[in-house]
């Protein structure tokens, strides 16, 4: 809270607007291209009027894809990315959601180069059908419990 404090005071009202402002923008240009390139089902789409500045969706229930969320996240970091595929808490258990956090640094150009290497960890599942999917509790990366 003090840090954000800070940047409230040193930025100002306008500054500190146009910073989240630029966030909540490439969450939904993020969104709108990763809508575009599989059978997901956003929860979260950086809509400043109804959430954060993220990126949150699902695989849709009928999908028919030759990978999971946990396939997807293993193979992004393999490339670097930090993003959390994981299993909502409650009654809602069974669903299996993937994370993207849009932070202040969080620039377009690096937007698409995660969207670039989503499309080639999809093309990926093409050329080599998973035969096994990961479960999350074989995903090494971020285990949400």
């Amino acid at each position: 809270m003090i840090a954000r404090y800070y940047n409230f005071l040193r930025l100002g009202r306008t500054g500190y607007r146009r910073v989240h402002q630029a966030c909540y923008d490439t969450a939904r240009w993020l969104s709108e291209h990763i809508a575009k390139l599989g059978p997901f089902e956003f929860i979260c789409d950086g809509d400043p009027e109804t959430s954060i500045p993220a990126v949150c969706f699902m695989m849709k229930p009928d999908a028919d894809a030759p990978y999971t969320l946990y396939d997807l996240a293993d193979q992004l970091a393999r490339r670097g990315w930090q993003t959390p595929a994981f299993p909502l808490a409650g009654e809602a258990k069974d669903i299996t959601v993937m994370r993207i956090m849009i932070r202040q640094g969080v620039s377009r150009d690096l937007a698409a180069m995660l969207v670039a290497d989503i499309k080639r960890a999809i093309a990926h599942f093409k050329a080599h059908p998973i035969t096994v999917p990961l479960t999350h509790a074989e995903i090494a990366i971020h285990a949400h419990t």
